[in-house]
């Protein structure tokens, strides 16, 4: 007799949140390692947030892949194939000889983590809708926000005993226990709803996208949103370590940020529950702009720099706000795609990670003796991220 899989809404979540971890380690892990990386690998210095950039490029490209391959062949198979590909990344970038080499083994990785970033939203719409869906979505992210509080410290504790490359290779320990509880969790895509994989597809989600105003908002608007968090990410530890002068404090600043991110979260869920998930997007984002024009003023006042005190303060803030954003943007985008949820998340991810990086990596090459340029790229991104937001709202096209 074959056990039913559990869809209830709690393992659900879990499941969800254990891809997300997935991603978050692919990402994370690797900061507390950048100084150890530059220092082992030739050309490193001064082009070490490329190591986030192309894993982000790789995580957008892929997405393109599986989404219609998930539509076609299902969520699960899918999502292993991915996991498979994740773990390849992780073993190349372990045995990388050369910084090029790791840049390659890294858009691997990418690749593969694609899948679970992809097919979480997919499957969250396969099994839920409005704003059960948002809520759903809001508490997997706070899971995957776990992420940027532990997995920094695991990279630390790895480091004391080990190199930078025993880091990645912990990655294909945690694909293997993914994998694992793929298998476990079934399938979520009805026999019936499976499409055909074909160019013509994808060519139906563009269309449907580019068709309706709501999508192409907030796909448009989680681009830059992600724009501006990427520049943290890719760009966080050497401003914390080079213009600070902190980088033995970056694991706990780092994770402190994240447990502020996390219980944002979950207070978040709490007001779309009682307000809705539109008007709850809508204050958030005008709350960000208030916060970017705050930081501006006051880098301004101070003569273009801030303390490490305010900094630190200050982007907490920032990315506490951009992390409500994220499901948010992401239920709101894919809520009118019903059953093409899984090409459509996908080129809702190529867009808006692929856009997002380049947009860091420009901010990220202005970064070097004072923060104004991430302070900068957050206001605009608060200002045109509203903007879209509202011309986006359903409200706006009913």
């Amino acid at each position: 007799m074959v056990r039913s899989p559990d869809r209830r809404e709690a393992s659900v979540i879990r499941f969800l949140a254990a891809l997300g971890i997935l991603l978050a380690f692919g990402i994370d892990a690797a900061l507390p390692a950048f100084d150890e990386i530059v220092a082992d690998l030739p050309n490193a210095a001064g082009r070490i947030s490329l190591i986030g950039t192309v894993y982000f490029l790789g995580m957008a490209a892929g997405q393109l892949v599986f989404g219609p391959l998930s539509d076609r062949f299902g969520r699960r198979n899918a999502l292993l194939a991915g996991i498979g590909l994740y773990a390849l990344g992780g073993i190349a970038a372990a045995l990388a000889t050369s910084f090029t080499l790791l840049l390659v083994a890294r858009a691997i990785w990418g690749l593969g983590a694609a899948s679970p970033a992809v097919l979480r939203v997919a499957i969250a719409r396969d099994l839920y809708d409005g704003d059960q869906m948002a809520k759903v979505v809001t508490i997997v992210m706070a899971v995957f926000l776990i992420g940027p509080i532990v997995a920094p410290f695991l990279g630390e504790a790895i480091l004391q005993v080990g190199s930078w490359r025993l880091v990645f290779t912990a990655a294909v320990a945690l694909a293997a226990l993914a994998a694992a509880w793929t298998i476990r969790f079934g399938e979520t895509l009805a026999d019936d709803a499976r499409r055909p994989l074909t160019a013509r597809p994808l060519l139906e989600a563009f269309t449907a996208i580019i068709k309706t105003r709501q999508t192409v908002a907030h796909i448009l608007a989680l681009t830059v949103y992600s724009g501006a968090f990427f520049v943290y990410l890719g760009s966080g530890q050497p401003i914390i370590d080079l213009i600070y002068g902190r980088g033995d404090q970056f694991a706990l600043w780092f994770g402190l940020g994240g447990i502020v991110m996390v219980a944002a979260l979950m207070v978040n869920n709490r007001m779309i529950g009682r307000f809705g998930a539109e008007r709850v997007l809508s204050t958030v984002a005008a709350a960000l702009i208030v916060c970017s024009l705050g930081g501006l003023v006051v880098a301004l006042a101070s003569g273009g720099s801030m303390s490490f005190g305010i900094w630190l303060t200050w982007i907490i803030v920032i990315n506490a706000l951009q992390t409500l954003i994220t499901p948010l943007n992401n239920s709101m985008a894919l809520e009118p795609m019903g059953a093409m949820a899984g090409t459509a998340s996908a080129v809702l991810g190529f867009i808006s990670l692929a856009g997002g990086a380049l947009l860091a990596s420009l901010i990220d090459a202005q970064i070097d003796t004072t923060v104004m340029p991430m302070i900068l790229g957050n206001v605009a991104a608060s200002i045109v991220g509203f903007a879209l937001i509202w011309w986006g709202r359903p409200s706006q096209n009913s």
